[in-house]
């Protein structure tokens, strides 16, 4: 760790797209602190896909790897902790961290991600990311044409039961109680041959986060292999809102296609800023953000 604890940018979350960051501003010659807790959302899913060159392995292993490779920059250094607060300074911002200690730089990168938010359903939560999924561009290709369900209603299940439906015609949507959808939306979802059962969850029957069966509250129960649910989350980390960060109408952290926030000289990439949640886009995002924040600092300098 540097004497000073003075960076260049300060980049508060080690993922993907944090990491990404960190390899940009390195080959830019930045001086660098990746600050990285060590509980990446995506922690309990077997195998990333949709990623050239890294389809099929595991997300651990993409980030032991990505890690290593930037650490081959000695002008980037990490710090496992928690970071738990910010704020404005003269030269900059200063971020806090658990222990107590402060860091200072000329720019902050937020690569936090989201927290998913559970129903309270006995075994959601157990496989969520293994067979209870969020992406079909990430894990519908191998539970293709599987006896699959939908959790959701109104139009968010519609909606989602329309898409999920290029991957199987063994299609049920649960609507866990009384269906909101329109009339129109029904019959449309019926005329594809998709079911709609809106018996009300109890649990979900599961071997290691695999789905076996739902069985329902009147106690009758359901084969499902897979199931797709689109969940409410949360900001991983409320420093971007307390620093004056906007979030948009979704709850994502707003940022234009140079990942620039709203605040000058704080920027954000990666799952916090967009619905697109793939390994791929989040180290787009994240190279897109550290080349930005470099290139500012340079004219700035200059």
């Amino acid at each position: 760790m540097k004497d000073n604890k003075k960076f260049d940018v300060i980049i508060v979350g080690g993922s993907y797209s944090g990491l990404a960051a960190g390899m940009a501003l390195g080959r830019a010659l930045k001086e660098v602190l990746i600050i990285d807790s060590g509980k990446p959302c995506n922690a309990q899913t077997p195998h990333s896909h949709n990623f050239l060159t890294q389809d099929g392995k595991t997300p651990a292993a993409i980030a032991t790897l990505a890690k290593q490779q930037v650490e081959d920059y000695d002008t980037v250094t990490f710090f496992n902790g928690l970071a738990t607060n910010g704020k404005k300074t003269d030269n900059g911002f200063e971020i806090q961290v658990t222990s107590g200690e402060t860091f200072e730089a000329n720019k902050l990168i937020f690569a936090t991600g989201i927290k998913d938010e559970m129903p309270d359903i006995e075994g959601f939560s157990d496989c969520w990311g293994i067979s209870m999924l969020h992406c079909p561009y990430c894990h519908g290709y191998e539970v293709r044409d599987e006896k699959t369900g939908i959790f959701g209603n109104g139009e968010h299940g519609n909606e989602l039961a329309k898409l999920i439906s290029n991957w199987t015609n063994d299609l049920t949507l649960y609507t866990n109680g009384k269906s909101t959808l329109t009339n129109v939306q029904s019959e449309k979802l019926e005329k594809h041959q998709i079911n709609i059962v809106e018996n009300e969850i109890e649990r979900l029957e599961h071997s290691n986060g695999y789905l076996q069966n739902i069985i329902f509250k009147d106690g009758s129960k359901a084969e499902v292999k897979a199931m797709y649910s689109r969940n409410s989350f949360a900001q991983h980390c409320s420093i971007p809102e307390a620093l004056g960060c906007e979030l948009n109408e979704e709850g994502y952290i707003k940022v234009n296609p140079f990942q620039e926030t709203t605040v000058e000289g704080i920027f954000a990439c990666g799952d916090s800023t967009t619905r697109i949640r793939t390994v791929a886009n989040s180290v787009a995002m994240g190279t897109t953000a550290g080349m930005t924040a470099s290139k500012k600092m340079i004219l700035e300098q200059f």
